[in-house]
């Protein structure tokens, strides 16, 4: 399509820019950035909640573990003083049998 030279082109007029104007944009764009603000700073404190959650639940698995470990360390000790007093009843068993 195309424009004959004698129509007149359409063009925009920009309105008249008051302080006024000016600062309702500025307090709307403020306004905006607060609550984009609060909302990220609403999910950071859910996402530190469940940190704490999950550290909680990791302290407990790492004291359940440990008291596990002790445990086994016990055992593990108690099985080994058994086997030092077989090894020395068999020792004076093997005694007894070569005399």
């Amino acid at each position: 399509m195309s424009i004959a030279p004698d129509q007149p082109v359409a063009r925009l007029l920009a309105f008249p820019d008051t302080p006024e104007h000016r600062l309702r944009r500025a307090l709307g764009a403020l306004d905006a950035a607060l609550a984009e603000q609060r909302s990220a700073v609403a999910e950071f404190r859910a996402q530190i909640d469940g940190l704490r959650d999950a550290v909680a639940k990791l302290d407990g698995s790492a004291q359940t573990l440990r008291g596990s470990l002790a445990s086994a360390a016990d055992d593990t000790a108690r099985a080994q003083a058994a086997a030092r007093e077989l090894m020395v009843t068999a020792a004076k068993l093997e005694q007894v049998a070569q005399a």
